[in-house]
């Protein structure tokens, strides 16, 4: 199944609820540094080059930067983790405190340090990466104070991220006690893996592993849909949970839910500058668009688009939700002429909404000038349906119908103006003076017109009840009408007052 036409208008619906979301992320917390300079020279004491640094930066990553993604998308998160007690568990406290939407849940831990990855970069090239870490299991004292601070923050969150990078803070303890409590909790949870073994996230609702870490657990290569298939089923058997989310790098994502089709979504990526981070993204943008009301597909598409963006970037970054709706409304624009269509296409799609159990509406029209009466005919026409074709008179038959005169507008400007109505999913073209046979190859649900028509004068409604649709009949705004616009612009003009 493919992303469906007219779906970005809907996802930017949905980014303007992230506000609501209110996610706990529990995980191994990074230092990302940054030390960027220029190198000139090669070192005579070994072939290596001398760099010489003119910036340093420091930022947050791993579970801290799922936190960071899902704040600077508009959520609010809290953060559950642990930190050294030493400079760079300072930083990462010093971040955290100045970045809006961020609470702190952390412990602080005198014998373990901070997780800390230092890169060093000339230009956009990596030299050498530098990792501090101690990756053994959390202590008993240091797993009980985590699974306090999870205790004192369920109550106040809807969605659970578990953010392993097999730095220890998720071992056994604090993974199952975290589980434990979400079912008794009744709280989604999602989980982006490291380890070998799925089982061991077994409670988890949804899991989010990338091409190796599926590979590694599955022993199934993700190369080809049908393998990415049968990689997220086996993962899905491991773990028993309710979804697979396999990030396949720039194949895309492959969504794998019991009992359904798998629903393979292309890579939104326009660009890759660094994939850094980009998995953090993903998942802070699938528990937020979760957190905002998004049924998984949704959120699934929302994760695409946001995870595109982040790898357009270079390090470690995050996406702003003006950033995603940039996106949104870019794609919306780009697919407009896509929305206009031959009947042939126009009959695949409405096969495929109608597999996917959506009820599709079909109006028509000359659609000469839109006016605000369109407007709202189309607002209500999509009100009344999940999915919205307009058929529009071709110019011959607007030629018949109305006059030599008309239509004012060939039939590609109505077509391109009509595309771009944001209640619009599909628009194609007749050329007969009634749509009947249209009606009858798309099959629609729902058969809409103006209420100047009754059900009995409306083309194709015997059709359409037939095979138990309905007819909707839309108030129409008086006072608009293109014959009317057209006869005011051809009256002479008053004559100005002296």
């Amino acid at each position: 199944m493919t992303d469906h036409l007219g779906s970005d208008t809907e996802l930017a619906g949905i980014v303007r609820h992230f506000p609501n979301a209110r996610i706990l992320v529990i995980g191994d917390i990074i230092l990302d540094r940054y030390v960027a300079g220029s190198v000139s020279r090669m070192s005579p004491e070994a072939p290596i080059p001398v760099l010489r640094p003119n910036a340093r930066r420091d930022t947050l990553g791993g579970a801290a930067n799922v936190a960071l993604n899902i704040a600077t998308l508009g959520g609010q998160a809290i953060l559950a983790g642990v930190v050294g007690d030493d400079e760079s568990g300072r930083i990462v406290e010093e971040l955290l405190n100045r970045t809006p939407g961020i609470e702190s849940a952390l412990v602080v831990t005198a014998g373990r340090p901070t997780t800390a990855k230092t890169r060093f970069m000339a230009g956009s090239h990596q030299l050498l990466r530098l990792d501090e870490e101690v990756t053994a299991p959390l202590d008993d004292h240091a797993c009980a104070a985590i699974l306090a601070r999870i205790d004192a923050a369920l109550p106040h969150i809807d969605i659970i991220v578990l953010s392993d990078y097999a730095k220890g803070v998720l071992c056994d303890a604090v993974l199952g006690g975290v589980l434990d409590r979400a079912r008794t909790a009744g709280r989604l949870t999602i989980a982006d893996p490291k380890r070998p073994d799925f089982r061991a996230y077994r409670g988890a609702a949804i899991l989010t592993p990338n091409e190796h870490e599926v590979r590694a657990a599955t022993m199934i290569g993700v190369e080809h849909d049908t393998e990415a298939d049968r990689a997220g089923r086996a993962a899905l058997e491991a773990t028993q949970g309710e979804a697979v989310l396999v990030t396949r790098s720039s194949k895309g994502l492959t969504l794998v839910r019991r009992d359904q089709a798998a629903l393979h979504l292309p890579t939104r990526a326009r660009a890759v500058a660094d994939v850094s981070g980009a998995g953090d993204t993903l998942v802070a943008a699938l528990a937020v668009a979760l957190g905002a009301g998004a049924d998984l597909p949704t959120a699934a598409r929302l994760a695409n688009v946001t995870a595109g963006i982040s790898v357009g970037k270079q390090g470690t970054a995050t996406v702003t939700s003006l950033e995603l709706l940039g996106a949104l409304q870019r794609r919306n624009l780009i697919s407009t002429d896509r929305k206009v269509v031959t009947l042939e296409q126009a009959r695949a799609q409405v096969a495929e909404w109608h597999a996917m159990g959506l009820r599709v509406g079909f109006a028509n029209g000359c659609f000469d000038l839109i006016h605000p009466g369109h407007v709202r005919l189309l607002n209500e026409a999509r009100a009344a349906c999940d999915r919205l074709i307009v058929a529009l008179n071709t110019d011959a038959s607007v030629k018949r119908l109305k006059g030599p005169n008309r239509p004012l507008q060939s039939e590609t400007a109505r077509g391109t103006v009509m595309a771009s109505m944001a209640p619009v999913d599909l628009v194609t073209l007749f050329g007969e003076d009634t749509p009947l046979e249209m009606i009858r190859a798309l099959r629609p649900d729902v058969l809409i017109k103006g209420s100047d028509y009754t059900v009995d004068r409306v083309v194709g409604a015997d059709l359409v009840q037939g095979w138990g649709g309905e007819v909707v009949l839309v108030t129409l705004q008086e006072g608009h009408s293109t014959t009317a616009t057209i006869g005011r612009m051809a009256l002479p003009e008053s004559p100005k007052p002296a």
